[in-house]
């Protein structure tokens, strides 16, 4: 059990039993469950959750053209604060770029893997990617790691930073459920860093790195991101973490066993990658 989740465990209001004893029997300290999400002022904030509105609606939007959204809205905002909330978001625009001869790109150890792949079966492309939540008073990050053939996701994690270290542990979960014979990503930090791809190289998996802006590549976790938005973050408006961990839980376990999709023939995730 993740330290979020442990920490969602904890009833601050329980009648008999007190918070430090509490974190003892789960054995989580008490620090790590006062451990506060990353912070903003009240108008980024307001910023970001329409930049991350607008973003699940299009993800083809750069800066200028969200910094135009902002304006349409009455938002004086330039294109340089526009862009710094997409950074800390996480947010890329998603649309071909260019091909730079540049060291980054002369150095990429792993190529695309999928063009032309025709997936036929659970277990053999996993994909990941982070998405911004919103909370009150603040933000987390929520990864997931999804099979492509049945659409189950397989692990999640939440964080308030984008370190490599909330991917890593997700990574490790999924791995204990079955072992993919490609893991697809983008080129982000947090999955080409040496904890996360070692990982992937000792359970003999191969590495699949998107195409930097590409479109298509990793469609299917996008479309993930507008379910889990549209369907509960955005109808729930989560006070805190422990309150966010809860919410995606139930929704995940919804997703995957009760939520039937019409491209699986509406069967659900579960139903596939399980057999």
């Amino acid at each position: 059990m993740s330290v979020e989740q442990k920490r969602a465990l904890v009833d601050p209001q329980h009648p008999k039993i007190a918070v430090s004893r509490q974190c003892e029997l789960l054995g989580l300290s008490r620090s790590s469950f006062y451990y506060q999400p990353a912070e903003g002022s009240p108008y980024n904030l307001k910023l970001m959750q329409l930049i991350d509105e607008q973003y699940t609606r299009t993800p083809f939007y750069g800066i200028l053209r969200m910094t135009a959204y902002l304006k349409g809205k009455g938002h004086l905002v330039n294109h340089k604060r526009v862009a710094r909330l997409m950074r800390m978001m996480g947010l890329e625009a998603i649309y071909p770029k260019p091909k730079l001869s540049n060291k980054e790109a002369q150095t990429q150890r792993y190529p695309y893997l999928l063009k032309g792949v025709v997936i036929e079966r659970p277990n053999q492309v996993w994909s990941t990617d982070i998405t911004y939540i919103r909370i009150h008073k603040g933000f987390i990050y929520l990864m997931a790691i999804m099979d492509w053939f049945s659409r189950y996701v397989v692990a999640w994690q939440v964080s308030n930073s984008l370190d490599h270290f909330f991917c890593v542990a997700a990574l490790e979960r999924a791995l204990q459920i079955g072992h993919p014979e490609i893991f697809n990503s983008d080129q982000g930090s947090q999955f080409t860093c040496p904890a996360f791809t070692a990982r992937l190289e000792q359970a003999d998996v191969r590495i699949s790195w998107d195409g930097r802006g590409r479109a298509l590549d990793n469609i299917f976790v996008e479309r993930l991101w507008r379910s889990v938005k549209y369907e509960e973050v955005y109808l729930k408006d989560y006070t805190n973490m422990p309150e966010a961990i809860q919410g995606l839980k139930a929704y995940f376990n919804f997703y995957n066993t009760e939520r039937p999709h019409q491209a699986l023939q509406y069967k659900t995730p579960d139903q596939l990658f399980f057999g």
